[in-house]
């Protein structure tokens, strides 16, 4: 492989965790939508989907020991399928993009959230600044973060991870002070939990079902994120070691976060006041429990938090799009790293998306920016899974993979176990999904029928590719 495509191996397993540690701040955008939808039994959904995560990573940890070179789920599906067919390529490919379209729009969302923060606070302390939309603040605050980050990784992903490791201190610190709290203060009440399982008129039939499916294909793609720390596969120095450590450490950290973060929230506001502050009822906590001041630092704390998590987002997504290049299902453009090994054109066009989204979502969709989105890139989430657990069925009982050193194996049977998984994320996630966006009228069919047209755009942009490494097999040949 060109040197000028090729990842450095430059980071432990403690680096990889301390980039990945923005995953318990995938929560965020989801605590409104899920008390909305399934009042406090949304505790147990994060429960048993961190719980799921595991499931799913046990296959993942051992795929990202076999193929070190490949970059976590996209790498695997397009190492596995891509050994075979063009159809196998193909599909390799789509999986791969469907991670991409995944983690993307992180960024968007988490610059739409901090400037609603912002709003909610600055005009409090700045009052000249009140007149200012949250509009304008979301992307003055994601092109300054987009471009900071930039630069920051621009010096390798050892640079990311020095920042990392600053960023979970004023990250994970304030939203455990922020939900510890209330249990201190006297705010948090537990009957607003107990008393309030399910909705009223929730019967468990079959469209309550559906919805249930729809919260747990949203739900993986924040409490099952942590798949992130293995997508560093070709960048690990020992990555037998390193994958499987970093991997279940963070797992362990969310597996806390997740519940206890949506039972304070849920237990302190209730569920009515949940519903007031969807978009970010961690603002309304912080200053009921805090003050107006208190919240004011435990806000930019927190959005610190999110510069973090979009700093994850961001590295998984390039390298994404660089593992696609480099595997020819994108154009070759996007396989060029610069001399510190970080895929800097894929940065600035995920860059450039990104604000594209805010705009669009934020005049579209002002109060359900951050939910709109992520009801998009979770169908991503939902193809990039099913193909990926198809994908260690597959390196399990394919002969040509049968050789293969496994440092780390999966409990005997587990492929079994990924092939019901398969099916969960690529059948029953994949129509609860449509069905919650369609009937949620803060969300609606847009976002998803969105979500659906940017997958698709995968079929030009590989057919592109295709050609074009026809066309340097041609010039090889003719030479």
């Amino acid at each position: 492989m060109d040197s000028d495509c090729t990842l450095q191996r430059s980071i432990d397993w403690k680096q990889g965790l301390a980039i990945a540690l923005g995953v318990p701040l995938l929560i965020l955008p989801s605590i409104g939508t899920f008390a909305v939808t399934l009042w406090a039994f949304a505790i147990v959904a994060w429960g048993l989907s961190v719980l799921q995560g595991f499931i799913q990573n046990l296959a993942y940890g051992e795929m990202a020991t076999t193929f070190a070179n490949a970059s976590g789920l996209p790498g695997f599906a397009q190492t596995v399928f891509g050994a075979g067919t063009k159809m196998g390529k193909f599909i390799g490919g789509f999986s791969a993009w469907s991670y991409w379209f995944a983690w993307n729009p992180v960024l968007a969302i988490y610059s739409i959230l901090i400037g609603d923060y912002l709003s909610g606070i600055v005009p409090t302390f700045i009052p000249a600044f009140a007149s200012i939309s949250p509009v304008v603040l979301s992307i003055g605050a994601g092109i300054l973060i987009f471009a900071a980050l930039i630069l920051i990784n621009a010096r390798g992903v050892s640079s990311g991870a020095t920042v990392g490791y600053i960023l979970a201190v004023f990250s994970l610190i304030p939203l455990f002070v922020i939900t510890i709290a209330p249990f201190f203060t006297g705010d948090f009440h537990v009957e607003n939990i107990t008393g309030a399982w399910f909705p009223t008129d929730w019967d468990w039939g079959l469209s309550h079902i559906l919805v249930f499916l729809g919260i747990m294909a949203t739900a993986q793609w924040s409490a099952c994120a942590w798949e992130t720390a293995a997508i560093y596969g070709p960048e690990y120095k020992n990555p037998k070691s390193d994958v499987p450590k970093a991997l279940f450490a963070c797992g362990l950290i969310c597996l806390f976060s997740f519940v206890f973060v949506q039972a304070s929230v849920t237990g302190t506001l209730g569920i009515s006041g949940i519903e007031e502050a969807r978009v970010s009822p961690l603002l309304p906590m912080a200053t009921q429990v805090f003050g107006e001041w208190g919240a004011l630092i435990a806000i930019v704390m927190l959005v610190a938090a999110m510069v973090l998590i979009i700093q994850t987002a961001f590295n998984g997504s390039a390298r994404s799009m660089h593992s696609m290049a480099v595997e020819g299902n994108l154009p070759s453009y996007l396989a060029k790293v610069n001399s510190k090994g970080t895929p800097m054109r894929a940065m600035v066009i995920i860059a450039l998306f990104n604000v594209f989204l805010i705009l669009a979502f934020s005049f579209l969709n002002e109060s359900g920016g951050p939910a709109a989105i992520l009801s998009a890139s979770a169908l991503g989430y939902v193809f990039a899974n099913g193909i990926s657990l198809l994908a260690y069925y597959k390196a399990a009982t394919d002969p040509k993979f049968k050789d293969l050193e496994r440092p780390f194996k999966a409990p005997k049977g587990w492929k079994y176990v990924a092939l019901i998984f398969a099916f969960v994320n690529l059948v029953l996630y994949l129509v609860g999904i449509v069905y919650l966006n369609a009937t949620d009228p803060a969300i609606g069919i847009a976002p998803t029928l969105l979500g659906f047209v940017v997958l698709a755009l995968f079929i030009p942009l590989w057919w592109w590719a295709q050609k074009e490494q026809n066309r340097l097999c041609d010039t090889k040949s003719d030479s």
